[in-house]
């Protein structure tokens, strides 16, 4: 049986992980049990940086039971780059490796379903949402709206996954030859290519705790996904440009032609307006190529995206 590890970020998430870990590890546990996975199958909790007890937990876990592995950054990063110092640490060991995160939010039951897709020879497995009728119209209507504006501007997200999803080895090494420092997981995982399936689900309420994704960091994250993932956005400049420079000689002709005929066109509302609009338009354009070059200006550097501070890890000896 080939050895699955279960990847889970956390960050500050002492209230919900106890519950987090019972139910992995009989999950993990019947798995083992039932003969679809090697008895070196861990679970690895990565500590981003928590200002909590997370990391205390992680060791207790780890000292007690031997199917817990844990891992802990020098300082928080953010979710991405724990999940992939997680990913990275677990492809060393697993044969393939399931993200989720710890709040419990995703249906823990569709383990099984992404292990029996890997045997069937999928090298990715998406945790695929089912449906969103739990969600409020405003976070529907906007994620719904993301994932299409993303493919639209020739992203390839898969529709409702985050990040909860499964990945061979092979599919791991393919991921660790991406360097770059502006990391999109969900962006970037189905540029790999390979064989994927889909299992669907449906995700729960966060079972304790509070959410590590207010609006303001769902905003930048989206922003993240769109910058990372295609340069249509500068385009748009351009064609934008070409649109208000046409209306401007359209306007011009029909200021002429009313002067020409005795009419005055002209008066300090219309002018107002043209600064405020031609001001503001500009103004949009800067930001949205300063955000590109500032992505260019950090991947320069190669700066190291983590640094891994403590590792516990159970030998891979059959127990």
């Amino acid at each position: 049986m080939d050895t699955l590890y279960i990847v889970v970020p956390c960050y500050n998430e002492e209230e919900v992980l106890p519950e987090t870990a019972r139910r992995l590890r009989e999950k993990t546990q019947s798995l083992i049990d039932g003969g679809k996975i090697s008895k070196r199958s861990r679970i690895l909790l990565v500590n981003d940086g928590s200002g909590d007890r997370t990391w205390e937990i992680i060791t207790q876990l780890h000292q007690s039971d031997k199917l817990f592995d844990g891992l802990s950054l020098s300082r928080n990063r953010g979710h991405q780059y724990a999940l992939l110092a997680g990913l990275m640490a677990a492809r060393q060991h697993a044969d393939m490796v399931i993200s989720m995160d710890a709040d419990l939010q995703d249906d823990i039951d569709a383990v099984d379903a992404m292990v029996e897709k890997y045997y069937e020879g999928c090298d990715i497995v998406y945790g695929v949402r089912s449906s969103r009728k739990k969600d409020t119209f405003f976070k529907r209507f906007t994620a719904e709206g993301y994932y299409k504006l993303i493919n639209s501007l020739g992203g390839q997200l898969v529709f409702n996954h985050a990040d909860y999803r499964l990945m061979s080895r092979r599919a791991l090494d393919a991921l660790s030859q991406y360097s770059e420092v502006n990391l999109f997981l969900r962006g970037i995982v189905p540029m790999l290519g390979y064989k994927a399936g889909i299992v669907e689900y449906e995700r729960g309420e966060r079972f304790a705790g509070e959410s590590k994704y207010p609006l303001k960091k769902m905003l930048a994250f989206a922003a993240e996904g769109i910058t990372s993932l295609s340069t249509r956005p500068l385009r748009w400049i351009l064609f934008l440009g070409a649109a208000v420079l046409a209306v401007s000689l359209v306007l011009l002709v029909v200021f002429l032609v009313g002067a020409c005929l005795g009419y005055s066109m002209l008066n300090w509302r219309i002018l107002l307006f043209a600064i405020l609009f031609i001001g503001g338009l500009i103004l949009s354009s800067i930001g949205i190529i300063g955000e590109y070059v500032g992505k260019i200006y950090l991947e320069t550097k190669k700066r190291p995206r983590y640094f891994i501070e403590s590792a516990l890890h159970h030998d891979d000896e059959e127990n």
